[in-house]
């Protein structure tokens, strides 16, 4: 009998260890094999006890169950489930299919695990030390979980398909040659990607990933400070909702629940730089409590980015950008203390329909947070704000918003215009304030009157004038266009002259500024 057809019909090899036996005739029972020794120091993958021999199978054994293993006993179903084994030698199942149950708790790998291009139904490597996984193009047609293992040079799951969800909750991931620690471009997640409490030492890249409900990056604490990226993923689509939010570090911590009291809470954090531009996301992006630590060159860069909420509740960053050039998004739910100073927020064409302040947000810090978007003027973020307020229905807020982007463009103006814009703003505000105008004309027409009538003045010609009225022939000089038959008809000598030139002058700027500011409101309506 040739050693294939012995294994076929459920023969023990012949070379295989104690400890590969045992393995072998449990994955016919289905059962769990575990080698570790009950002494929690000498069982941690991830310390430095050296373990024996008697924990030891080879990586060859184990691919031989996995893609060519004999049957399983009657009345059971073969799988795979170590626990407290040290695997020698490189795991090799590329481009294999693998269809028992694979599960693996607190295991230590001497060499990478490299299962690029292979299919599997469902692998588990729970709390395990790992080299390297090279895991591009994988297919599983569950899940895919890989929690509070550590990887020392990094992960690979390049255009990877996971049926399911893929768990990273706690893991810890090295960066490889390249500087990243985890490799999934093009990666497609038909569930949910939980990296919770993650640590990524490296760039975490994600380019062009597709989740099919939400991503969780609560708790996770992401290091990249001496390159660009810590977390790189343009064209990043989430069916759901993106979290890159606090996590409670317990046994009762839960998923996307209250922690319980007594929890301890671990905010995202991010050393270093993020990019989503190009990002989809179906309900929300969360930065509640996040934390950033980025260099003058770094950014959080959300360009182009459509969902229908962004809550942009993180710590300002103290340094780096901030970009929303060109989002779509439809609630923006911040805070006034979120945003960064001024030259370092770019809203250039950032649109969203609905403001939801969490805390204060007074109209002033609102005018100063649009003013840390623009360097240079830009009427864009103004008239944005202002349409927003409109519709929501506080027009004199939205009058005051317009009247501020005015105030600004006046700053960028010649000086000639600029005084014609002070001369705007201090008679009408620029016809945002039109009441002013009839202010100004009482007060000038009061003026005026009082002046002319502290003496009288001369006829041009006798028997042709009207009865002298001071109030008349004051507002006759300050309408430029109505023609009251006050003005021509007396004789002005030296000051008052001179007075009256200055009440027609005044009166054509008024004049001036009220069609101006009617014709700015004519047009935005």
């Amino acid at each position: 009998m040739t050693e294939g057809a012995g294994v076929r019909a459920g023969e023990l090899p012949e070379d295989l260890t104690a400890a590969e036996a045992g393995m072998w005739q449990a994955f016919r029972n289905g059962t769990v094999y575990d080698l570790s020794s009950g002494d929690p120091v000498v069982d941690d993958p991830h310390g430095g006890h050296p373990w024996g021999e008697e924990r030891a199978v080879r990586a060859r054994i184990v691919c031989w169950l996995l893609l060519d293993g004999p049957p399983a006993l009657a009345g059971r179903v073969s799988s795979l489930k170590l626990v407290g084994v040290r695997v020698s030698g490189s795991l090799d199942l590329a481009g294999g299919t693998v269809v028992p149950y694979v599960e693996m708790r607190r295991c230590r790998f001497e060499e990478d695990v490299l299962v690029p291009e292979a299919r599997f139904t469902t692998l588990r490597m729970v709390d395990c030390s790992v080299p390297r996984l090279e895991a591009a193009r994988v297919h599983t047609e569950g899940d895919l979980h890989l929690p509070r293992c550590r990887f020392h040079r990094g992960i690979r799951l390049t255009d990877a398909q996971i049926g399911t969800d893929l768990m990273l909750n706690q893991a810890v991931v090295q960066r490889d040659r390249s500087g990243r620690s985890v490799a999934a471009d093009g990666m497609t997640v038909g569930q949910d990607l939980q990296a919770e409490l993650l640590e990524s030492h490296g760039e975490l890249s994600l380019r062009a990933a597709t989740v099919g409900v939400s991503l969780s990056l609560r708790g996770a604490r992401l290091a990249n400070p001496y390159a660009r990226l810590a977390l790189n993923a343009p064209q990043l689509t989430v069916e759901r909702s993106l979290y890159l939010t606090p996590a409670g570090v317990g046994a009762q911590a839960m998923s996307g629940m209250t922690p319980a009291q007594g929890t301890r809470i671990q905010r995202f954090a991010c050393e270093g730089g993020i990019r989503l531009d190009d990002g989809r996301f179906g309900d929300a992006v969360d930065f509640e409590q996040a934390r950033f630590t980025l260099t003058d060159d770094q950014e959080l860069s959300l360009r182009r980015v459509q969902t229908p909420e962004l809550r942009f509740l993180g710590e300002h960053p103290e340094r780096g950008r901030v970009v929303l050039s060109g989002a779509k998004i439809i609630n923006l739910m911040d805070r006034a203390d979120a945003w960064p100073g001024p030259g370092r927020l770019h809203m250039g064409g950032f649109a969203y329909e609905n403001l939801v302040p969490r805390g204060p947000f007074p109209l002033a810090e609102r005018l100063d947070w649009v003013a840390a978007a623009t360097a240079e003027y830009n009427p864009e973020p103004y008239e944005r704000l202002a349409a927003v307020l409109r519709a929501g229905g506080e027009d004199e807020d939205a009058r005051e918003v317009l009247l501020a982007k005015q105030r600004r463009h006046r700053e960028s103006l010649p000086f000639a215009a600029k005084l014609w814009g002070y001369a705007q703003d201090w008679t009408v505000a620029y016809g945002y304030r039109p009441g002013r105008a009839a202010v100004w004309m009482a007060v000038l027409w009061a003026a005026g009157s009082l002046a002319f009538a502290q003496s009288g003045h001369p006829p041009m010609k006798r028997g042709e004038h009207p009865e002298w009225s001071p109030a008349l022939f004051t507002l006759d000089l300050l309408l430029p266009v109505i023609d009251l038959g006050q003005v021509g008809f007396w004789q002005l000598r030296g000051g008052w002259q001179w007075l009256a030139t200055a009440m027609i002058l005044l009166g054509w700027i008024l004049a001036t500024t009220v069609a101006a500011g009617a014709t700015r409101l004519l047009r935005r309506s």
